[in-house]
Formats: structure tokens, C-alpha cells, sequence
């Protein structure tokens, strides 16, 4: 089972043996592959040209172009159909504002400064911690709010480090 969500419009969608149901209803279109990225559909004597535009696989978007008109869909599978059911969906995850230290030690090295434009997995400092170098990278994109600590401080378990 999947879900397709075409702007605020979903779509169950069910793979059988040689089957595809769409709300519960038999898809029967006709679909010819063009290329790698472009398809054509005959559905009702009414032609349509698809084109895959852009597939973002980490946030499980798909841009498509259908006789030029853009849109969006969002697809949801069985294992996101099931946290989503059980509540507990990405969706609902609260934002992370802040870094805290992970545990005591001492900042070796600050690589970003108040106002800078981070990516997730960006390193941000480097903590030392009984002689071994931890990097703290940014869990998610955002801009640096205030960064508390400069290189040499000691820190505190669960200090506020930088915020965002």
C-alpha cells in the first residue's frame, strides 16, 4: 500500500500480482515509456505527455510535468503509512533550535559564526573530550542564531553551544 499526495489530494494505491488499484478503483491507462524520464499516457482517448522533473528521495518528492503543467506529489509508503497510523511520523518531529555539548571537555576549534548559512551534517566545532576529537555537526539546515563558546572555552554537559 501507498499513498500519493497531489497537492492537498490523496491517493491509496495498491500493487496486486498484475494489478494497480487507485482508491480502490482498477488503473487501467495506457502507458508507453519515451525516455529515461518521460512517459505517455492514453487514458479515455485523451493523450498525456508525463515528465519526470525532479525525484528528491530523502523527503520522497517527485516534481512531475503533465502537458506542462508542474506538480507535486508526495509519496508515502507502507513503513511511513505505519508510523504515521502509530504517530509517530517525522512530520510531527519538533525542530532542533540548539547544540548542547554532549559531554564535558574543552572546544578545540569554531567553524561557524553567528549569522552563517549551515547544511545537516555541517561540522560546526570540534570537542575535545578525554583526549579524543569530537565533531559536532548540524542536525538540519538553518542559520546560526548565536554561537555561545569560542575556541579554548571548557564546557559543561548539555551546554548550549550554538543555537539556530
Amino acid at each position: 500500500m501507498y499513498k500519493a499526495i497531489i497537492g492537498d489530494k490523496p491517493f491509496n494505491i495498491q500493487l496486486k500480482e498484475d494489478e494497480i488499484l487507485i482508491n480502490d478503483k482498477l488503473f487501467s491507462w495506457d502507458i508507453s515509456k519515451v525516455n529515461e524520464h518521460s512517459y505517455h499516457i492514453l487514458k479515455n482517448d485523451i493523450s498525456y505527455r508525463i515528465e519526470v522533473a525532479e525525484i528528491n528521495y530523502k523527503t520522497k518528492e517527485v516534481i512531475l510535468k503533465i502537458n506542462g503543467h508542474k506538480y507535486e506529489v508526495k509519496v508515502k509508503d507502507k513503513l511511513d503509512l505505519l508510523l504515521e497510523k502509530l504517530g509517530m511520523d517525522m512530520s510531527t518531529a519538533p525542530n532542533i533550535n540548539e547544540v548542547k555539548a554532549p559531554m564535558p571537555g574543552l572546544i578545540l576549534q569554531v567553524n561557524v559564526s553567528e549569522g552563517d548559512e549551515v547544511k545537516e551534517g555541517d561540522a560546526l566545532m570540534i570537542l575535545e573530550a578525554m583526549k579524543m576529537e569530537n565533531v559536532l555537526k548540524a542536525p538540519g539546515d538553518g542559520i546560526i542564531k548565536a554561537v555561545n563558546v569560542n575556541q579554548g572555552d571548557g564546557v559543561e554537559k548539555n551546554q548550549v553551544l550554538v543555537q539556530f
